[in-house]
């Protein structure tokens, strides 16, 4: 019998939203789906994307908050103690990651390096794989 690193928590996964994916994947505006589904934070990553991608930093940093904060939520209720494995290849965790590093850019972009950090680190701890996927830098 194995037994994982005894140190660390378990990994965490959101659960999944098949409404709420099938929406993004079915190329609807992400602005519908997050007023729709104000709680998927898949969306509100993607308008932070969106928004990063036209210059807009300070609406990139909003709703780069509001999906990090969101995914918080669902990850606390889902036994997530602030630490641990959140990991990328779970798409319903993929929103939170996005977000989070969404938001680790605007912030960096608007002069607030302490947020740009602390959400960098958070992406670093809880999966590596998530710091390459959202080429966060």
């Amino acid at each position: 019998m194995t037994h994982g690193n005894l140190l660390e928590p378990d990994a965490t996964r959101l659960p999944e939203r098949p409404d709420a994916e099938a929406a993004m994947d079915s190329g609807t505006d992400p602005a519908e789906v997050a007023a729709e589904y104000p709680d998927f934070s898949e969306a509100w990553a993607a308008l932070a994307e969106r928004a990063l991608a036209g210059g807009e930093h300070v609406a990139a940093y909003a709703y780069a908050r509001t999906g990090y904060h969101r995914a918080l939520d669902q990850l606390r209720r889902s036994g997530w103690k602030g630490f641990g494995p959140v990991p990328w290849a779970h798409r319903p965790n993929q929103g939170f990651l996005r977000a989070t590093a969404a938001l680790a850019t605007a912030a960096g972009r608007i002069g607030e390096r302490d947020e740009y950090d602390r959400c960098a680190q958070l992406i670093t701890d809880s999966d590596p794989a998530a710091v390459e996927a959202t080429g966060l830098s």
